[in-house]
């Protein structure tokens, strides 16, 4: 096991005792600390910012965009802070009490999980909003970024621990990995003795790989194959709004939409229109046979495109016969991400949201609205895609475990 790493999960388990104990205006203040530390040294973290995207000169701009930091994603990020220190603290309030049969009193109270570790690829953001969510939540936090992120987050994580620092609080509540080799992530993915919870930021390969290989409890988050349903009650200009920005608002991100399924009924009259208005956008489209019908500038559609995570200006498009149909096919295909229809039938739109497997389910919104922030978690830490302790955008919450307090006076059992 390299020794490194074992240092690095000692440390974060020292920080993690003394951050369960830290009271909320204390925990507070020292985020707004954070977010003023990331504003006055935006110059290191844009100069450090230029040189990883100087040596990303082969990647597609999908993962650039991810990459690069400007002024303004500095703010959000500052922000992000801001917003985590006004939202109440779980760990700083009882679920529940009560008194049993026995007369023993019970209390369930919310804990932190400890250390958590994150493995992500190129998204510089994810170094700050872990760290509020984690450091807010009373957890110690380990960051394993991709090489190509290497100086943003060395300088961010760098700007985090001196405020912590400054502010006489742990420092190693957030450590960075420097070593980005595949080992180094394989060895973190096996840190059982240090790592309470490991949670994968990326495509689904990486998803993939420390879903199947990691020893350490990991909560999945997610790809994004996520999917438009415009039903035959569906209005036209709301439909081609909700699709087109679904679709190019942000289409690097894992809630933007990657599938169109039209109803055949609409399909002659709205198909066209929808799709000219991606193509305006510069979408390239693949349909089925019978949208290629409606759209012969569409390319065909392989089986292999039902299942792919574009991330880019591509889009797959398929007429259906029915609503059933349509929601056969994303629980068949989806990456149980978010899915939206757009309908004026409300019993059409409630079905589709029962029945869709999703962990997020609109009726006439974009999916681009999957967000901690906007959600009102102030960050995320990751849009979780499993059914299991947390789904959908991880916040405060979803960061925090429960205990058992049991007070008597001389019970035993008989």
């Amino acid at each position: 096991m390299n020794q490194e790493l074992i240092k690095i999960g000692q440390r974060a388990q020292a920080a993690a005792d003394q951050l369960a104990l830290l009271d909320t205006a204390t925990k507070n203040q020292a985020l707004n600390d954070l977010a003023n530390a990331l504003e006055a040294h935006q110059d290191d973290i844009l100069q450090a910012n230029q040189a990883d995207l100087a040596n990303a000169t082969t990647m597609p701009k999908k993962f650039t965009d991810r990459l690069m930091v400007n002024h303004q994603r500095i703010t959000d990020m500052a922000n992000g802070l801001r917003s985590i220190a006004r939202l109440a603290d779980p760990t700083a309030k009882i679920d529940r009490g009560w008194i049993n049969a026995d007369g023993l009193q019970i209390l369930q109270r919310r804990v932190p999980l400890g250390v958590i570790g994150i493995i992500f690829e190129a998204r510089p953001n994810v170094t700050v909003d872990a760290t509020g969510l984690t450091f807010k939540s009373g957890n110690a936090v380990i960051l394993r970024g991709g090489k190509e992120a290497i100086r943003t987050n060395t300088a961010l994580a760098t700007i985090l621990r001196n405020a912590l620092k400054a502010d006489q609080l742990p420092i190693d509540a957030v450590q960075l990995v420097t070593d980005t080799s595949h080992e180094s992530a394989q060895e973190m993915m096996n840190l059982t003795d240090y790592i309470d919870v490991l949670i994968p930021r990326g495509g689904q390969g990486l998803i993939q790989r420390v879903v199947k290989t990691a020893t350490v409890p990991v909560i999945e988050t997610g790809a994004g194959n996520c999917h438009v349903y415009i039903d035959r009650n569906a209005d036209l200009k709301m439909a081609t709004a909700i699709t087109v920005n679904a679709k190019v608002q942000r289409p690097s991100v894992c809630n933007a939409a990657e599938k169109l399924l039209i109803h055949q009924d609409v399909a002659a009259k709205f198909l066209p229109q929808i799709a000219h208005a991606l193509m305006d956008h510069g979408v390239q489209l693949r349909g089925d046979e019978r949208a290629r019908q409606l759209v012969p500038q569409m390319r065909p559609a392989t089986t292999k495109d039902w299942d792919t995570e574009y991330n880019d200006f591509i889009m797959a498009v398929k007429v259906v016969d029915s609503l059933d149909e349509a929601i056969q096919h994303i629980n068949r295909h989806s990456t149980h991400h978010s899915e939206t229809i757009v309908t004026n039938n409300l019993a059409r739109g409630q079905e589709f949201q029962k029945r869709i497997n999703s962990a997020c389910v609109y009726v006439n919104a974009s999916t681009r609205f999957t967000d901690g922030g906007v959600f009102g978690f102030g960050a995320e830490i990751g849009i979780s895609t499993q059914k299991l302790h947390a789904r959908g955008p991880m916040g405060l919450n979803q960061l925090t475990t429960i205990k058992y307090e049991i007070t008597g006076n001389g019970q035993v059992r008989q």
